[in-house]
């Protein structure tokens, strides 16, 4: 292993030196393939503010998460938007007439529905009259349609925002080149049979090479997985302790589904196909079969493999937004208010997928709680190996002084307390969906366990993060 990782860390020009602060120690996870047992309810005070509105989430949902190429394939991104706003409808019942405005974030983004999120409203059923909108932000767009909901209620414009993501993986936009595109343009505006005679005479074979989505990073042209991989090497996390995270997510999202736990998700029936009701990438294994897999990025020697990544995902999420005097009058019974957020940006290289760990202590000190005080840690796993390094980071008191101007380390979240019914890796990870999914896995978790407060994270491409904290209400 010492070999291994002197061999990668000559590909680390920046992130080497991290490796040396910190130790090889084994993070097993086998211990923990059990829920936590249900806390003692606390009491804590409330994170409620002088002449601010206390937001409340009334309830979400997310049809089943299901891996690319299977039952969703043949469906267009608005279809799955427009099934989760239905379940959400049907959960709630909420009068449509109600809903102020609606956000969807979304990441690759179907071209003949640029708004998915007004397409999908339309089709659920909404009034045209109800503004909808659609953002972006790689794997926190969902989180920024939740919190873009918090401003419009926090500031008084709305009272009622129904905000959502989602994300087809199965069918993504492949266009024609650019220089194919621009001959076609310009054979449009041609007016004689010369002209087109001309342009088409400029016709190459290499025109017609197709261009994919970007999978790399536009900055930097590395792959998310290739910097989980450089990551995890420089915070000397094994080959073997992120299998084990894997293995963990998985266990603990088939315990979950099997009793039932996972509430937010609502029967889907798919046009021409069964009902869908429950997620499908869930599927524990064993170490040894894990072990036989080889490297996806970094090859002979890298440790991110398709077992211990998160798989592409289709699926969608919705929740119910409200300002909390507008749901008591309304007869709701809120299942959590949404209190302080953050959003952090970091070097996009060396540093991609620590969002969670630069966001936790800010928004902590925001809202004038320590990790102690967390019952619930909710972060999105995009690869064990991203998971594990935020944990090695948020516990180095180095890191934190050499490069987040911090003092001490905020801490990681105690493993009795993080992810507990699974997690991206498990239960799969629709790029503008998965915040949602957070939220409802907060604030759920809250209520069966008798916490009060939730921490969710997450990290996104191009060096950005998220973390906001949820707040159970009372019963």
């Amino acid at each position: 292993m010492t070999s291994i990782l002197t061999y990668t860390f000559k590909n680390l020009p920046n992130t080497s030196k991290w490796a040396l602060r910190f130790s090889v120690r084994p993070l097993s996870c086998s211990s923990q393939l059990r829920a936590a047992p249900a806390a003692q309810t606390k009491s804590k005070k409330t994170l409620a503010k002088p002449n601010i509105r206390n937001i409340v989430v009334v309830d979400g949902v997310r049809i089943p998460f299901l891996q690319s190429g299977t039952s969703y394939k043949d469906l267009m991104p608005h279809d799955l938007a427009r099934a989760a706003l239905s379940g959400l409808l049907h959960r709630t019942s909420v009068p449509k007439d109600v809903v102020d405005y609606i956000i969807f974030g979304t990441v690759i983004q179907e071209v003949k529905t640029s708004n998915v999120a007004r397409e999908a409203a339309l089709g659920a059923g909404f009034s045209d009259r109800t503004p909808a909108h659609t953002v972006t932000m790689a794997c926190i767009s969902a989180n920024q349609a939740m919190t873009t909901g918090i401003g419009l209620i926090a500031s008084g414009q709305c009272d009622v925002v129904v905000a959502g993501g989602v994300e087809l993986m199965s069918d993504v936009p492949i266009r024609h080149s650019r220089k194919m595109r621009k001959m076609m343009l310009e054979l449009n505006k041609a007016k004689t049979l010369g002209q087109r005679l001309s342009l088409i005479s400029k016709f190459r074979l290499n025109f017609l090479s197709p261009e994919l989505p970007a999978v790399a990073e536009f900055s930097t042209s590395e792959t998310m997985g290739h910097s989980a991989d450089r990551l995890a090497a420089a915070f000397a996390v094994s080959r073997l302790d992120q299998d084990e995270y894997a293995l963990r997510s998985h266990s603990l999202a088939k315990k979950a589904q099997d009793e039932g736990l996972l509430s937010d998700v609502v029967p889907f029936k798919v046009p021409g196909k069964d009902t869908v009701t429950k997620d499908n990438g869930i599927r524990p294994s064993s170490l040894e079969q894990m072990a036989k897999l080889r490297p996806a990025f970094i090859k002979p020697y890298g440790t991110v493999t398709a077992a211990n990544s998160s798989f592409l995902t289709d699926g969608a999420s919705a929740m119910l937004i409200m300002a909390e005097e507008k749901a008591l009058a309304m007869g709701y019974k809120p299942k959590a208010y949404l209190r302080d957020f953050v959003y952090v940006s970091q070097d996009p290289k060396d540093q991609l997928l620590l969002g969670p760990t630069y966001a936790t202590p800010k928004v902590l000190e925001k809202a004038g709680i320590t990790m102690s005080d967390i019952d619930a840690f909710e972060f999105h796993e995009a690869f064990s190996g991203q998971i594990l390094a935020n944990f090695k980071a948020m516990d180095s008191d180095w890191f934190a002084q050499n490069y987040m101007g911090r003092k001490t380390k905020v801490g990681s979240p105690p493993l009795e307390k993080f992810n507990n019914w699974g997690g991206s890796l498990s239960l799969g990870h629709p790029f503008g969906a998965t915040g949602c999914r957070l939220v409802m896995a907060a604030a759920n978790r809250l209520r069966k366990e008798g916490g009060q407060y939730g921490l969710v994270a997450a990290c996104a491409a191009g060096g950005q993060g998220h973390a906001m904290i949820v707040e159970a209400y009372p019963k």
